[in-house]
């Protein structure tokens, strides 16, 4: 690993323990960060292991609060959408992925916005759950990029913090575990090279969650779910402009 990437990894890391912690909305920031350092379809290796590193701790650290009936609803949709990314997502033009991506976040934000300021009651119906959860499922396994549909509908879910977090914890320790299999026989993205890269990385990956739980710890249910929109947002506009 050159210094240039060491630094770049670094950074992703500490990104991604962040974000494991509870503080979403920055995949974008991570996904970017490593595709810089170690380009797009190899960084893809890298990083499942150290999400599945970050699932972990979440899991441990925010298990209690997990809403099982939510989670189960949504997750055989997004394993479905996994399945569907591992077939068609290694000859996807990554461009026009990323740009249709964007652009259905964007409009699926707004629609939240408007739902908090109204108060309106979300949809309960299995198609709410069945779009957002393959939406998830397909752009977690092409491009590392599930969070933005999953904030969605666990916001749509109008449950708290810490439910949030520990509910999307196990979601994606579940989903990131059924993904190794295809990276390592189909896309060959994880092998002896990146995980190598993984063993330097994971103590930063250890750091950021720690930084962010503290930060997290400070946040109120309302203006956490604030946070996770505009985060949200910020990273779908980044993704339409690179």
């Amino acid at each position: 690993m050159e210094i240039n990437q060491l630094l770049l990894g670094v950074i992703g890391a500490v990104l991604l323990g962040i974000s494991k912690s509870g503080l979403k909305g920055i995949d974008i920031l991570i996904v970017s960060t490593m595709a810089i350092g170690f380009g797009a379809k190899e960084s893809t290796g890298i990083l499942v292991p150290l999400l599945i590193i970050g699932d972990i701790m979440a899991v441990i650290y925010y298990h209690r609060h997990a809403q099982w009936k939510i989670l189960l609803k949504f997750l055989p949709w997004m394993i479905t959408g996994v399945l569907v990314g591992a077939f068609v997502g290694r000859d996807l033009d990554e461009f026009l992925f990323k740009k249709m991506m964007s652009i259905i976040i964007i409009f699926s934000v707004f629609i939240m916005f408007w739902w908090e300021r109204k108060a309106r009651k979300v949809p309960q119906k299995l198609w709410f759950a069945g779009i957002t959860g393959t939406f998830a499922g397909f752009t977690t396994m092409v491009g590392n990029l599930a969070g933005a549909f999953s904030n969605i509908y666990f916001l749509a879910m109008r449950i708290p913090k810490d439910q949030f977090i520990g509910t999307a914890a196990w979601l994606f320790f579940i989903i990131n575990l059924i993904k190794v299999p295809f990276h390592i026989f189909s896309w060959h993205t994880i092998n002896e090279n990146s995980l190598r890269n993984d063993l330097l990385l994971i103590p930063f990956v250890i750091v950021g969650f720690l930084v962010g739980v503290k930060i997290v710890s400070l946040f109120k249910d309302r203006i956490y779910r604030l946070f996770i929109l505009f985060m949200t947002a910020f990273a779908a506009i980044i993704l339409l402009i690179q």
